[in-house]
């Protein structure tokens, strides 16, 4: 009843949609650097919209692993050319793997994004502490043993497929008629800047203030789950003065003294004390989670109602998948019981 970890990938680790709730105790929320193709994976696997079952994130280069048990599984994110047994796999797309079939996934396609995200049905058997089956790989908390996966680690499905030929037959008929229409508000089009709602912006000079808008930012290669360090000409304050340390969120852009600015992501600290010029919207996290170190990404600012807006309609259309998907989760539902 386990997924077998033949080759872990560059890493690839356990995330959820975060471990919320404990920041005010130094605890980092973690989860999915893009939680949109985390949902995504989640919900096309035939899970249910009250649960938040961790996904595995997978890294640029992807793993080989063998399902010891049937298993239906879904890829949403960066396309790392999967296949089954030799058999291409499509994102996007519910899969059925049969028990002892091995899944390999190679390196993402060139602009084609950063991060993968593979979701089984039912999830997978890990504990859930503070809420949550994040890895916070940092600290060692959460997901499996606390880190990244390696060669020979066995995670437990919590819900395998019958080992039934006749079942599992019946199912794949089913998933050969399926039929899914990703709401475009789901999709990732590539935007050159992303969108933020600006801050502390009274604590720039106004020169600041336009070079952050209009120049375009190189992503360091000191980028990782933490933050991405972005470089550019630098930003300047109207005064040095110490500011008190104030909370963070996925998305805040810190400007520290050398005055390039940072994009705090997933794994980020709860609280800080540089100046904060803007802050990423909710809908363009995953466009800065998918880009490269090397890569280039500028800002332009909205207003909170715009923020509001397009958050509400990227809501709404995972609301809409989520009931047109009711016909796999009743077909799912009939091959367990």
């Amino acid at each position: 009843m386990t997924v077998h970890i033949l080759k872990p990938g560059m890493m690839s680790s356990l995330q959820d949609r975060g471990r919320y709730g404990h920041q005010h105790l130094g605890v980092s929320p973690s989860g999915a650097m893009d939680e949109r193709a985390h949902r995504l994976a989640h919900l096309l696997a035939g899970n249910t919209t009250d649960q938040d079952l961790a996904s595995l994130e997978i890294t640029v280069q992807g793993p080989s692993l063998r399902f010891d048990e049937a298993a239906l599984f879904v890829l949403t994110g960066a396309d790392m050319n999967a296949s089954l047994d030799g058999q291409p796999v499509a994102v996007l797309r519910p899969t059925l793997a049969r028990a002892g079939q091995a899944l390999t996934m190679q390196s993402a396609k060139p602009g084609q994004g950063a991060r993968s995200y593979l979701s089984v049905y039912g999830g997978f058997q890990v504990e859930s502490l503070l809420g949550s089956q994040s890895t916070h790989m940092r600290v060692g908390l959460g997901g499996f043993e606390g880190r990244a996966l390696k060669k020979g680690d066995q995670i437990a499905l919590a819900r395998p497929l019958p080992n039934d030929e006749t079942t599992l037959n019946s199912l794949q008929a089913e998933l050969d008629e399926l039929r899914i229409y990703m709401p475009a508000a789901l999709a990732l089009a590539p935007r050159e800047r992303l969108r933020v709602m600006l801050d502390q912006a009274d604590l720039f000079t106004d020169e600041s203030l336009e070079l952050f808008q209009g120049q375009s930012y190189r992503i360091s290669p000191a980028s990782e789950r933490m933050g991405y360090r972005l470089e550019g000409q630098p930003l300047q304050r109207k005064s040095p003065k110490e500011l008190l340390s104030a909370p963070t969120c996925f998305g805040t852009i810190q400007v520290p003294n050398d005055g390039q600015p940072i994009v705090l992501m997933a794994d980020r600290q709860t609280t800080g004390g540089y100046p904060r010029i803007g802050q990423v919207i909710s809908v363009d996290l995953a466009q800065v989670a998918q880009r490269l170190p090397g890569q280039n990404l500028g800002f332009e600012v909205v207003t909170v109602e715009q923020a509001h807006a397009l958050a509400a309609r990227q809501e709404q259309a995972f609301a809409r998948l989520n009931d047109s998907l009711e016909p796999l989760r009743q077909a799912l539902k009939q091959c367990v019981t």
